[in-house]
């Protein structure tokens, strides 16, 4: 079973913070299964090819700054998969794709804090992934495929973290009304996965509404993309939908067989 999810993850202070996407990720840690491990692609960790975290006891990197003191206070401590980095990026390294894993690889918010909410107990282990900003869209979904399939044989989750708009510069108090440019580009993302149009996706830049004001620089939508691509054109089913800051999208996907799962714990839980 390929099992994949797309989280935003929002603000880092989210950890701390009520809002209807925190109750959200708390609610799914109790839904979901345990899986033995996972890949996280986060767009905090933005290379020009491949690189993948290869510790084996990630520290945790507080890559933020003017946030409250108790947000510097935050540890995740997730041990890592550094046997299957390594297996990783050899086969990928076969495939001709340049691969560098990274033995002090922490790990950045973009894992920890929605995960810090879903896992509070960090009992997962973590291999990070990320975002390969040199690579065309195109080869970035091939490469998707590939981490899709690799997660599915050594039964390793595959989750993308990132948001479905941002950008900061547009940033309004927290409790605004979403812009109506935000809720067009949520919602044709939103559509794209759900349909698995992989063609859409490599074309993002040009067929999305907004999509350059939604995404001034792009590394918080290939998560997304990436997540998509993974499962090779099957669809995907939104879990949540929010915004934060008035154009902050928190949409969160996963796969068919995962939504069913977290639909039927969920009915279960309200029928208890």
């Amino acid at each position: 079973m390929r099992n994949v999810l797309f989280l935003s993850h929002g603000s880092p202070s989210l950890v701390i913070t009520e809002h209807p996407a925190r109750d959200f990720f708390v609610d799914l840690g109790r839904q979901l299964p345990h899986p033995r491990g996972a890949l996280v692609i986060s767009a905090h960790y933005e290379t020009s090819t491949l690189a993948l975290g290869g510790a084996a006891r990630p520290t945790t990197l507080h890559d933020f700054y003017g946030f409250p003191e108790v947000m510097y206070q935050q540890r995740y401590p997730a041990e890592g998969l550094p046997d299957m980095a390594r297996q990783l990026a050899a086969e990928l390294g076969a495939s001709g794709l340049d691969v560098e894993v990274e033995p002090r690889r922490p790990l950045d918010h973009g894992v920890w804090s929605p995960l810090s909410l879903i896992w509070p107990q960090a009992d997962i282990p973590l291999l990070p992934v990320s975002v390969p900003m040199a690579l065309a869209d195109n080869d970035r979904l091939a490469l998707a495929a590939q981490l899709g399939q690799f997660a599915e044989r050594h039964e390793l989750w595959l989750i993308g973290s990132g948001a479905a708009t941002h950008n900061l510069g547009d940033r309004k108090p927290a409790e605004a009304e979403p812009d109506p440019w935000a809720r067009e580009f949520h919602a044709w993302a939103r559509d794209v996965a759900e349909r698995g149009d992989l063609n859409a996706l490599a074309n993002w830049r040009l067929q999305a509404p907004h999509a350059t004001y939604a995404h001034p620089t792009p590394e918080h939508f290939l998560p997304l993309l990436m997540t998509v691509g993974a499962l090779e054109g099957q669809p995907m089913k939104a879990l949540h939908e929010s915004f934060m800051f008035g154009n902050l999208s928190m949409l969160c996907l996963a796969d068919l067989d995962t939504a069913r799962w977290v639909k039927r714990e969920h009915d279960a839980g309200a029928a208890a």
